[in-house]
């Protein structure tokens, strides 16, 4: 086989796993990029949980998981506008709820986004999205629950409870990935189902406590638990 040949085809070959690999991994960070149904997740159905619950249709909590209660708040407002009523959310539906950018309005600054991402980058990069978002959702659940801090920093710097902060892999510039990861996480994308605590059985040290607490689900290399 001729080398020139071979190379320009190495090339060609690459740049297509490339493009297959980003079209795999979907941000979903806004709503009507895609038609949402039961079963989805992600950080559009978190927007539109919040625009549902705005408008006083949707009394479930923010999650970023199209179950039964999204379902119903999306049929109900369909009946109201005399679309559809279908439960799904397409262009049509999308176009009755209010428009707005969610993030701007909520508080938290480009900076936490940014601590944030740090924290998922240091913790979980070879992570799938979903993985990466999952790290960073168990940090906001931790900023609201009363046993932690109630900043996003100072969870993130408490002492002693994550890795990447005692081995410097926190200080690596985040990733694109990281930072949309953060950002779903802020949105309320939840996939943990409002995890505390997460771990990696394969390195992890010193897991006796941990794994004593009730464990939700496993994404990826991380176990998830209350």
């Amino acid at each position: 086989m001729n080398k020139g040949k071979l190379f320009p085809l190495t090339i060609v070959l690459l740049l297509i796993i490339v493009l297959s690999i980003n079209a795999a991994e979907s941000y979903n960070l806004v709503l009507g990029e895609r038609v949402l149904r039961k079963g989805d997740e992600g950080a559009d159905v978190a927007i539109l949980q919040r625009k549902l619950k705005e408008i006083g249709i949707y009394k479930g909590g923010i999650d970023g998981i199209f179950g039964a209660g999204t379902e119903e708040a999306v049929r109900n407002l369909q009946k109201k506008y005399k679309l559809t009523v279908d439960g799904i959310v397409g262009e049509k539906t999308i176009n009755v709820l209010p428009v707005d950018n969610l993030i701007s309005r909520m508080d938290v600054s480009r900076e936490e986004i940014i601590q944030l991402a740090y924290l998922i980058n240091g913790e979980a990069r070879g992570e799938s999205f979903r993985g990466k978002v999952a790290v960073g959702a168990v940090v906001l659940n931790r900023v609201k629950s009363p046993g932690f801090p109630n900043t996003i920093r100072e969870v993130i710097l408490q002492e002693g409870q994550f890795s990447c902060i005692l081995d410097g892999q926190a200080n690596l510039y985040p990733s694109q990935s990281c930072i949309e990861a953060a950002k779903a996480a802020i949105l309320g994308y939840d996939p943990t189902g409002g995890a505390l605590f997460f771990y990696n059985p394969r390195i992890a040290t010193n897991v006796e406590w941990i794994s004593k607490r009730p464990v939700i689900t496993r994404i990826g290399d991380h176990v998830f638990a209350k």
